[in-house]
């Protein structure tokens, strides 16, 4: 059974502002660069009246990651996250290198006083007989940590131009 769990993060700043910053170019380069990771790249990135779809890669060295994970993948942790937006809600998965895993997420923005609220809701599924359990916490557990230094790069930049 799938693991689920939602983030919360409060922005400072209108909703276009944030939806504007999360779906920029250099933005997303600029960020990958930063705490993307070994490898982290920008894959694809299109932008339309419609909305935006992107898609990047980013790593963990092996050396970093929990015995359980590194008990089913030989060498470097490579994930694969697709975004699409649409409005200012989106839709997104994500797959792990050598992992029978998925993640899909929905994320939306909404506003709050002055600012924003991004709030992402997503689901973690690992299918490893005995041990997915186990993989999904540490994998629900590492991407939250995420999406928390993705929300305060996203206050650091808005801070910066503002």
């Amino acid at each position: 059974m799938p693991s689920r769990f939602e983030h919360r993060a409060s922005l400072p700043a209108p909703v276009d502002t944030v939806y504007s910053t999360l779906v920029d170019e250099a933005f997303l380069t600029a960020r990958l660069k930063d705490i993307g990771g070994k490898g982290a790249t920008l894959l694809d990135h299109r932008t339309s009246e419609d909305g935006a779809t992107f898609r990047l890669r980013q790593g963990v060295d092996a050396k970093h990651l929990p015995s359980v994970i590194r008990s089913v993948l030989s060498g470097d942790l490579l994930v694969e996250r697709e975004e699409r937006w649409h409005g200012r809600e989106s839709t997104g998965k994500a797959t792990i290198n050598g992992v029978p895993a998925e993640i899909k997420s929905r994320s939306r923005l909404t506003p709050r006083g002055d600012g924003t609220e991004l709030m992402v809701s997503a689901e973690v599924k690992v299918s490893i007989p005995l041990i997915g359990g186990k993989i999904e916490k540490v994998v629900v557990e590492q991407v939250t940590k995420l999406l928390a230094a993705e929300a305060e790069y996203v206050e650091k930049w808005l801070a910066e131009r503002a």
